[in-house]
């Protein structure tokens, strides 16, 4: 017999041997003898009060051997000869629709605008040292797509479009920790993603797939409204029969390429705002109700932000505990920022966007001459500011919180994760009135909700623009673009996704409607 059940255990319970064994008896009342296991199927953690709390889900086995078994598996095929599908971009939406197709019998042909894994380390470290960004190979671009070297956390609430079970469980199959079927906020980290990327890739391969790196689509050749071929940089033409554009949120060359060959694209809502970044005994402070450093059982700790200002959302985004604030332009000319966090999580800093949201419809009149392209016009015009104020390097234009707050110019800065280095500017001021003055009193409320949030040790950088895609790819219920046969626009890029989960889902289904298609 197998029994799930909830058990809660504190902090001096936890360093207990065989503590869940001993709770699980007591709360079902059976013998310790009787028990041949304990599963844990979730765990979280319960800080809102003074006494913290490990949640667990697990399954009890009683008198039953333990299954290790997955109850998923992937059964790829040799697909060397079979039909083809077309995929665009090499991130998590591209990765999972690759993989489906293969399972499903039919041959990717991946054309990734970057570089593989390895090779990207060199651009990154470009742009960290030098302020040079490759326009096809940086943090946004490249074989993993922004998930690779920018966090990898895997929380989603994007529970209806796909089984996020089993896209958990293929990442474990193909080299990650199986903790991540446990956290209730899995993440796997940036030091440990590439190997797991540089797996899926040679699965692909080994399955016979072809993944094609430095080949970024210039244009699409469409006759009839019905999309023929692809051409590549290069001059390459390549003959296509079914698409799946995965080409992610920051790829503007698409969606300009998309717009000047008059096929249907749509304006979306979208945020904006900056990166906080707080020395990381403080969150922990706050969070674990704690003086000094937290307890060794406990994690680094995070924090999820919102308050209504204005009639618009002001709320954390992609917060990183003992991570780094990393330049994510795609292009010179431009300061972006986002953050990170190694799986340890034991960098000395804190950081988290603070993001206001955007009404596509009422924020934007100055841009409606760019039509679907008005969001993505501002968010550039904000990344332009962001690198003139930050000196025309990657140097970030940055500002002490409480100065932020107040108005002040900071005379000086506090220490950083961020590698470019920061400039003082006065963002409260730069930032259009939309976001700055929104972010202020969202940032004082804050304070309010979290007691020592709001100090002069957390430094305010700018900008965090690249949330979601401010441009929309329409389709219809077949996930095909309602004017164009043959084209399945998928994933972030599309508007379709929000993170590595809800994207590598979206892949999948994608895979799926583009080989019905066929």
């Amino acid at each position: 017999m197998i029994k799930e059940i909830q058990l809660r255990v504190n902090l001096v319970e936890e360093r207990k041997e065989n503590i869940l064994l001993h709770k699980a008896s007591k709360k079902i009342g059976v013998a310790k003898s009787e028990i041949t296991g304990v599963k844990v199927l979730r765990k979280s953690i319960d800080a809102r009060k003074k006494e913290i709390i490990f949640n667990y889900k697990v399954a009890v086995y009683i008198n039953e051997k333990v299954s290790e078994k997955s109850d998923y598996t992937f059964d790829y095929k040799d697909v060397s000869n079979a039909k083809e599908v077309h995929i665009i971009g090499f991130g998590p939406a591209g990765m999972y629709a690759a993989l489906r197709c293969i399972e499903l019998g039919y041959k990717p042909i991946v054309l990734e605008r970057g570089k593989n894994v390895q090779d990207r380390r060199r651009d990154l470290k470009a742009i960290n040292q030098d302020h040079f960004v490759n326009e096809d190979s940086n943090y946004c671009f490249g074989e993993g797509g922004a998930g690779t070297y920018s966090d990898g956390k895997l929380y989603t609430r994007s529970l209806k479009r796909g089984d996020v079970r089993r896209i958990f469980e293929n990442l474990v199959y193909h080299g990650a920790t199986d903790q991540i079927l446990v956290d209730a906020h899995p993440h796997i980290g940036t030091n440990k993603l590439p190997k797991i990327i540089e797996n899926i890739r040679e699965n692909i391969i080994k399955f016979g797939g072809e993944i094609h790196f430095k080949s970024r689509v210039t244009d699409f050749k469409i006759k009839n409204n019905k999309l023929q071929a692809i051409q590549l940089q290069n001059g390459a033409e390549m003959t296509v029969n079914s698409v799946i554009l995965a080409t992610g949120h920051s790829a503007r060359d698409i969606y300009e390429l998309l717009h000047k060959k008059e096929i249907a694209l749509k304006a979306k809502s979208f945020a904006m705002g900056v990166r906080v970044e707080h020395p990381q005994e403080i969150i922990d402070q706050i969070q674990y109700h704690c003086s000094g450093e937290r307890d060794e059982l406990l994690p680094a700790a995070a924090y999820s932000l919102v308050h209504q200002v204005n009639e618009r959302g002001v709320y954390s985004f992609c917060m990183c505990p003992g991570g780094f604030i990393v330049p994510a332009a795609t292009a010179n000319g431009e300061v972006v920022v986002n953050g990170m966090s190694p799986s340890r999580r034991n960098n000395k800093f804190a950081n988290s966007g603070i993001v206001v949201e955007l009404d596509i419809d009422k924020d934007f009149k100055k841009y409606e001459k760019f039509g679907p392209l008005k969001g993505l016009e501002f968010q550039k015009d904000l990344e332009k500011i962001a690198f003139f104020a930050g000196g025309r390097t990657q140097t970030a234009p940055a500002q002490r919180l409480v100065d932020f707050v107040d108005g002040k110019l900071s005379p000086e800065l506090n220490e950083t994760s961020y590698q470019p280095g920061l400039k003082s500017a006065p963002l409260h001021s730069l930032l259009p009135k939309i976001i700055g003055s929104r972010l202020r009193k969202g940032f004082a409320a804050f304070g309010q909700k979290m007691h020592g949030y709001h100090t002069n040790e957390a430094n305010i950088i700018g900008v965090e623009s690249r949330t979601s895609s401010p441009v929309n790819i329409p389709r219809k219920e077949s996930l095909e673009h309602p004017e164009i046969e043959g084209l399945f626009p998928c994933g972030e890029g599309g508007g379709y996704a929000g993170g590595i989960i809800s994207a590598a889902m979206d892949g999948e289904r994608c895979a799926e409607a583009a080989i019905a298609n066929l």
